[in-house]
């Protein structure tokens, strides 16, 4: 049977029989099925249960995705957006006084957006086990409640102590939450459909910059006798955060197999549409072998490195941004309005960055090219006087360097879509999160409120960074080229093709156009160890993404 398909990753050539035993696959189910079939993933054991042969159709395929979308991405749209307004708030509160009434001196305020990642660092390995072992959606409720409950109690904070006590339960709650995200696009989607996913839940960075802004500006105009203005914010986005919470818990899935969404056979479709990946979907198992790959896989490092790189100027600009814009000579009020194109230039430059990525089915090129315009803003801004007579010029050159959060998403993506292996796919997110949080730990120290107006010692040392990340970027593509070399080579010698059409990578138009090929793949073999729980090390099938 051949199967003509459109945004699928797999046809089996095997009709589909009406007669067979349907089964609606629940928690119980997944769980039975978990203690014969041990060292393979739910997924395989769910479909083995099924009894029978799946064929995911064009028209299946859409209605899926569709499904899938409308039940998960809302949620971690919304999720991320209250994370960034959270984080977001410690900026916007230095603006409206913070450092003054709560009589910061010298690093104090820059330990404060530090202590965050501190803590992120610190957890991410008992994240990453979490994430293996726990019923994702409800782990992630739970920490949101948590951090939403720490941002309210942080408005009671008056001191520095205080406040760095509130900020590091901040960040240990927060610290789940990009991980889970990654998890969650690897766990539902396609290869060619994950760096859009990623990229639309961290594009509400530049919505929140844009709305934030706005709606730090009404809430510090409220009057009150018992809370400063920073207060207020913090007050309002906790108490926004632990109302949402419940939503989270309530609705976000834990898993294709247990997705109470999908009904019948629409949970086998949704894993077999996941088959070329190559990545499996979740175990339940942690592994030591996986464990010990991870960190002895060169790639884990570059990908460490390019996160730490990007987030010693992320962390520093994000918590300095308003204040540099403060220094071109504005008043507190029209610093935060002007800091809102700050945030549409992000928005516009992660989602394009994602669609240029996905359009050519490659990473590197894009991430060295939104290196270029930070380059040149910081530049600008390095070079010209920070006073009223060059406010145009220096807020182009800030408005230039705001290009830099696209490039996150984009090293999450060629990470997630390049690891394979549930334990290892986790463990290798916890590393890339441990070097953005050391990078973010790092950033806003080279930043001080004693250098202002120019801030020469953070603006150069993320000059020379973006240029460093060029050249990891680099580093990393031949290292996967070489990688994919080396799989053609042990494809041959099992008498498999060498070469394999990445069908997880290929978009709608590209698919339609195979005539049969799709079916060829499965019977040549490819995609059936896809479910194995193997590490991309280990499975010669599987195809690294440059």
């Amino acid at each position: 049977m051949t199967a003509h398909t459109d945004d699928i990753n797999v046809a089996i050539n095997t009709t589909v029989n009406m007669d067979d035993k349907r089964i609606d696959p629940t928690a119980e189910t997944v769980e039975t099925i978990d203690q014969s079939l041990g060292g393979k993933d739910k997924a395989a054991r769910l479909l083995q249960e099924a009894g029978h042969t799946v064929v995911v159709t064009p028209h299946d395929n859409k209605r899926i995705l569709r499904k899938i979308d409308l039940a998960i991405l809302p949620i971690i749209l919304v999720i991320y957006c209250l994370q960034s307004l959270d984080k977001t708030a410690l900026s916007y509160a230095s603006v409206f006084g913070l450092i003054k009434d709560a009589s910061l001196h010298g690093e104090e305020y820059s330990w404060l957006g530090a202590i965050v990642y501190v803590a992120q660092l610190v957890w991410q390995p008992v994240i990453a086990y979490m994430l293996v072992k726990l019923p994702i959606g409800k782990f992630c409720g739970i920490m949101v409640f948590c951090w939403g409950a720490t941002l309210c109690g942080m408005s009671a904070a008056r001191d520095f102590g205080g406040l760095m006590a509130a900020r590091f339960l901040l960040g240990t709650f927060e610290a789940s939450v990009a991980p889970t995200f990654i998890a969650l696009v690897q766990m539902w989607y396609r290869r060619s459909e994950q760096t859009n996913r990623n990229a639309a839940w961290y594009s509400m960075l530049g919505v929140v910059n844009i709305l934030g802004s706005l709606l730090s500006y009404g809430l510090a105009h409220i009057q009150s006798s018992l809370l400063h203005p920073y207060q207020i914010i913090f007050l309002f986005c906790g108490l926004l955060t632990v109302c949402f919470s419940v939503v989270v818990f309530i609705f976000l899935p834990d898993s294709p197999m247990t997705a109470r969404f999908l009904k019948g056979d629409d949970k086998l479709i949704a894993i077999e549409r996941l088959r070329m990946n190559q990545m499996g979907v979740s175990s339940g198992v942690w592994r030591w072998d996986h464990v010990r790959e991870c960190l002895l896989d060169p790639k884990t490092w570059i990908w460490f490195s390019l996160l730490m790189a990007i987030s010693i100027p992320s962390g520093g600009i994000s918590t300095f941004g308003p204040l540099i814009v403060k220094s071109f000579g504005f008043s507190s009020f029209a610093t935060i309005l002007f800091n809102m194109p700050f945030g549409a230039v992000q928005l516009v430059a992660t989602l394009g960055g994602a669609w240029a990525a996905t359009r050519w089915r490659a990473k590197s090129p894009i991430l060295a090219f939104f290196c270029l315009p930070p380059i040149i803003g910081i530049s600008i801004l390095l070079n010209i006087e920070h006073d009223k007579s060059n406010r145009g010029v220096l807020l182009f050159a800030y408005y230039m360097t705001s290009v830099y959060p696209a490039i996150s998403p984009l090293i999450y993506s060629w990470s997630g879509q390049n690891t394979a292996g549930d334990t290892k796919r986790k463990m290798t997110t916890a590393v890339l999160f441990i070097g953005a949080s050391a990078g973010n730990i790092l950033g806003p120290h080279l930043y001080t409120p004693a250098e202002a107006p120019r801030y020469r010692r953070g603006l150069l040392s993320n000059l020379i960074l973006f240029i460093i990340i060029i050249l990891l970027v680099g580093l990393g593509a031949l290292y996967v080229k070489f990688l994919n070399k080396r799989h053609a080579a042990a494809r041959e010698r099992m008498g498999k093709s060498a070469h394999v059409v990445d069908l997880s990578m290929q978009d709608s138009s590209t698919l339609a156009k195979h005539d049969g090929t799709l079916n060829d793949a499965e019977t040549a073999g490819v995609g059936e160890h896809a479910f194995d729980d193997l590490t991309d090390l280990k499975n010669v099938d599987f195809i690294y993404v440059y």
